[in-house]
């Protein structure tokens, strides 16, 4: 007889065989990485805050009344103007800052965020290793005159699967998680949403 795991996903179940001899944790899962990309803004709300990735997925987007996104727009738009391509959108889910021969590139307005910012940057490594495409990438902090060179190890692709699966586990709530209240929450644009 056959064990199964049964992952509900999308209203319809996914049905994955279980070895009965061997214990099987969620990392020795292989992940079905169609059934669980998502574009790389995602993966850093994540690291930012739950709560506005989960508003974010139902297009509740306060960004574009938001001063500090506004101005990293500005930024990104002025700093890096020899470099091109810029904007490189993939698949119509990832969009790359900076593409050349050897490297992505991804513009931030500031490093409070880095973690954040680098899993993002992982991310698009790793989808990018998915379709078979081999880049390093490289986080830009223009304001700051700050680089941080990126490389995607496996442990960063264990890292980057294993945050797919928590991404869809907060996608699929009901309900929005809970606010944080952490200390850059009042420089955010889901503020007056999420405290007003």
């Amino acid at each position: 007889m056959a064990l199964f795991i049964i992952i509900r996903k999308f209203k319809r179940d996914i049905r994955i065989p279980i070895n009965t001899g061997k214990i099987i944790s969620k990392m020795d899962l292989n992940i079905d990485f169609e059934e669980l990309k998502v574009n790389g803004i995602k993966v850093n709300y994540f690291f930012v805050c739950k709560r506005k990735l989960w508003l974010f997925d139902r297009n509740i987007s306060m960004e574009n009344k938001s001063d500090i996104v506004l101005l990293g727009k500005l930024l990104h738009e002025e700093s890096y103007k020899r470099d091109k391509p810029k904007e490189v959108l993939i698949d119509n889910l990832i969009s790359i800052d900076i593409v050349d021969s050897l490297n992505i590139r991804e513009v931030k307005h500031s490093d409070k965020m880095e973690k954040a910012d680098k899993m993002q940057i992982l991310y698009y490594l790793y989808y990018l290793k998915k379709l078979g495409i081999h880049k390093k990438g490289i986080l830009n902090y223009p304001r700051q005159r700050k680089r941080e060179f990126i490389e995607l190890t496996p442990e960063d692709e264990k890292e980057i699967e294993k945050t797919l699966i928590e991404i869809d586990k907060v996608l699929r709530q009901d309900k929005p998680p809970p606010a944080i209240n952490a200390p850059y929450c009042k420089k955010c644009a889901y503020f007056e949403f999420c405290f007003v």
